[in-house]
């Protein structure tokens, strides 16, 4: 038996000792937390109202998230290079306006300026066709040019830079897959290797961005698989590990570059490949989110940015003779931010608490909260998320499924989500139900395209064909109405009807061609 005194003095060492470890324990966490915690802004094909910009902004600091990096590329108001800015642009009052919106909030906002691949939208203008690593593949500058190249890109990131107060300048610098084309790109490459190349351009423009006092972003994947001369690098330069959900050294050991100093952020995604207009692989954003950030902490990241790609950044292309480009098309559209709430939600708690999301319990919950499910209806909408999504080719999907399976499928899929009733934030609930919707009208499109490209079509097939197109038809445009209502405030009316055209594009031409052959 212990007497009072002793069971006092253990006390006290007790409620220290719980204090030291509380301590610690708190002072692990905050070095565990990240600095920069971002959300990534595409504007390439999804040009969003400014409204729905600052709503989004409002919504990302209600999650802790300080710092937005805005891919404004043709929706700038270029000044001195006006020619860049397309018919989406905004205003630079507007650009100045939410800048000042975003301070208010506590966010930074971190302009994103392209300046080695991914510039189709520089390169495609007879005016900067010189900087072409290839006269028929817009999407690389070629880097031993380096005079022209710093003449022009000083002048972007100038202009940049004089309506962003950040101190940080994203420079891009990813999937430059052109490295060594041109016969001068091709001699250096023989001589000195890929990784110089690529280091000894990216200098000059990291070294562009210092001088106008910004500390430069670029993403990792070419300097991780290239690594040899990473050393030259500025050792303020920040690098940005960019993982969609595969194993983390798909570009490259990112220790090998830890070693010589570099900051590295991280960032996962809630908009990636294969993603389009009729598909989202929700559980592989998911899965992207409960694994990787936990992962970018334990390796020390100081920052981690949430990307969003409305598209793949790829295009293709219609050109005049002498390989004059009229205009171009992206490969990839993806459904637009507003449908993808659950995915910003998910990432503000995976940021916040220390713990791997648990995406069955998160969606549980959010379908309760949010849409005032029941706790069964909940479990039914975590299912109806977590079903697989693939695209089509040739009759079957990637899992080797028939498009006739796929189609019955959805259809099922399609009258449990209609079956659900949301008691509260109805409107976002919709945006699942026409994800759906739109996932459907696919599959059975592509079910009638498989027999009609099969060697059992003729003419005398047309009309039955015709028919059930007809049929689809009615679809389809319900379709185009809801995806126009929903997002009315939130993209132009303009761009909500060519996203239509785009998603139904095969749909008329198939239209059309079975009509002309039934007549």
């Amino acid at each position: 038996m212990f007497n009072k005194t002793t069971i006092r003095l253990l006390s006290v060492l007790f409620v220290a000792l719980l204090s030291l470890t509380h301590g610690f324990s708190q002072s692990q966490n905050n070095q565990a937390d990240f600095e920069i915690k971002a959300f990534h802004v595409d504007l390439r094909c999804q040009v969003m109202t400014m409204d729905a910009l600052k709503d989004l902004a409002n919504r990302l600091s209600k999650i802790g998230i300080n710092t937005i990096i805005m891919e404004w590329e043709a929706t700038f108001p270029y000044e001195k290079h006006a020619t860049l800015s397309n018919r989406y642009a905004y205003t630079r009052s507007e650009v100045i306006s939410f800048i000042e919106y975003c301070s208010r909030l506590g966010i930074d906002v971190i302009p994103l300026q392209n300046c080695f691949g991914h510039v189709e939208y520089i390169l495609r203008h007879d005016r900067y066709a010189a900087l072409r690593e290839d006269s028929k593949d817009m999407s690389q500058v070629c880097p031993t040019r380096e005079n022209l190249n710093k003449e022009i890109f000083k002048e972007l990131f100038e202009e940049m830079a004089k309506l962003h107060p950040s101190k940080y300048l994203h420079i891009g610098g990813d999937e430059t897959r052109l490295l060594g084309v041109c016969k001068k790109c091709s001699a250096k490459v023989e001589t000195e290797g890929k990784s110089k190349l690529f280091v000894d351009y990216v200098k000059i423009m990291c070294d562009i961005a210092k001088s106008l006092g910004k500390t430069p972003i670029l993403w990792a994947d070419i300097i991780l698989k290239y690594p040899e001369a990473a050393e030259q690098l500025p050792k303020d330069a920040i690098f940005v590990d960019w993982n969609y959900g595969w194993k983390n050294d798909r570009f490259g050991d990112t220790e090998n570059l830890l070693k010589h100093g570099f900051e590295f952020w991280g960032a996962p995604a809630l908009r990636s490949g294969p993603d389009n207009l009729y598909i989202t692989q929700w559980n592989k954003h998911f899965d992207n989110i409960s694994t990787f950030i936990p992962a970018c902490r334990e390796a020390g990241y100081k920052g981690i940015v949430m990307t969003s790609w409305s598209t793949s950044g790829q295009y293709g292309y219609k050109y005049d003779i002498g390989w004059e480009v009229i205009t171009m098309y992206p490969i990839r559209y993806v459904y637009p931010l507003s449908g993808f709430n659950i995915l910003i939600a998910a990432y503000g708690q995976a940021l916040n608490n220390h713990v791997p999301l648990d995406s069955y319990q998160f969606i549980v919950d959010y379908a309760q909260n949010q849409f005032g499910l029941t706790a069964d209806e909940s479990r039914v909408f975590y299912n109806i998320l977590f079903a697989p999504q693939n695209t089509v080719r040739y009759g079957r999907d990637s899992d080797k499924k028939s498009i006739l399976d796929l189609k019955n499928e959805a259809f099922e899929l399609q009258n449990i989500i209609q079956a659900l009733r949301p008691k509260s934030n109805k409107k976002e609930f919709e945006h699942f139900r026409l994800m759906f919707d739109l996932r459907l009208q696919y599959l059975t499109f592509k079910e009638i395209e498989t027999r009609y490209q099969s060697a059992d079509f003729d003419s005398k097939n047309a009309k039955g064909l015709l028919k059930e197109l007809d049929e689809l038809h009615a679809l389809v445009k319900k379709n185009d109405k809801q995806f126009i209502k929903l997002n009315s405030n939130y993209l132009s009316k303009k761009e909500l009807i060519e996203l239509n055209q785009e998603r139904n594009e095969k749909f008329y031409n198939l239209l059309d061609a079975v009509r002309k052959i039934s007549d």
